[in-house]
């Protein structure tokens, strides 16, 4: 019994590896295929995202946010410059809101 589950045991690896090689040889064709490039493809430019900015009807506000599509027509590493700018512009403008209000020329009466 033991010679014929050794010999049982030899064919199925025998039989399992022709298998998995003619397979492997067809999977490692179709990768090869697969990662071959046809032709180089350049990387698409910007394109505008057409998000749609309603007016807040503050001026300071809408002109920094009508700034936002600059960068529309930049790369990707030419956003920050413009996020940047325009995050200040709007930080400065909440924090001129906080300010209290300027006296007028007379209502500094001591």
């Amino acid at each position: 019994m033991t010679d014929e589950a050794a010999e049982t045991r030899a064919e199925a690896r025998s039989t399992g590896g022709a298998e998995a090689q003619s397979t492997g040889g067809a999977e490692a064709g179709a990768e090869a295929a697969a990662q071959a490039p046809a032709e180089p493809v350049e990387p698409a430019g910007p394109v505008p995202l057409g998000v749609v900015r309603t007016p807040t009807g503050h001026a300071g506000v809408d002109a920094h946010l009508a700034r936002l599509a600059d960068a529309d027509h930049l790369g990707a590493d030419g956003h920050v410059e413009v996020y940047e700018d325009v995050h200040r512009g709007l930080r400065e403008a909440l924090t001129a809101l906080d300010a209290p209000p300027l006296p007028g020329p007379y209502e500094n009466r001591s």
